[in-house]
């Protein structure tokens, strides 16, 4: 996870109030996770930290575009993410972060590493199922949607197809 320091936060020295930062989320980002899901990945992250005197209040917005194969087609494509996450920091005796929201860091801890919540935000946010969209058009035109609708089960039209082999089973009814 060498090279990930823009993403560790120094919180100890903020002003009570609200700061901004900007990271910007690509290829290597997700490499350093050995994640390789994506072909390419133009992200934007801002983070809205709102420091209060006993907790932190971390608002993530990740908005962008990765590069991904269509899982029917194979057909790379453009695939848009537009994601939010809300963390909450609060300070306790021990490391605890058993909550997906709440996050306890122990007393005297004066940074964060959030690499890994912009990790999960933006892989979570992408669908199991990826579909080009000019398949839900109609638009993309590939070898291999031309092949899989050649074997397409036919179906029965004539009743000369019809076998009578199946009829014993009725009987059983």
């Amino acid at each position: 996870m060498g090279g990930l320091n823009p993403f560790v936060i120094k919180f100890a020295g903020l002003k009570e109030g609200s700061h901004k930062f900007n990271f910007k989320i690509d290829t290597k980002f997700f490499e350093g996770f050995d994640y390789f899901d994506f072909k390419s990945a133009e992200l934007e992250t801002k983070l809205e930290l709102e420091k209060q005197e006993t907790i932190l209040n971390l608002m993530f917005k990740t908005k962008g575009d990765i590069l991904v194969p269509c899982d029917l087609s194979m057909e790379n494509f453009k695939m848009p993410v537009l994601t939010n996450f809300s963390l909450t920091i609060k300070f306790g005796e021990i490391y605890c972060d058993e909550s997906d929201e709440i996050l306890i860091l122990p007393h005297g801890s004066h940074q964060i590493d959030i690499s890994q919540y912009i990790y999960e935000m933006v892989v979570l946010s992408v669908p199991l199922k990826k579909i080009h969209p000019g398949i839900k058009d109609g638009s993309l035109n590939s070898d291999i949607l031309e092949r899989l609708k050649l074997l397409q089960p036919k179906e029965k039209e004539t009743p000369s197809e019809y076998d009578s082999r199946w009829d014993k089973l009725k009987d059983l009814l």
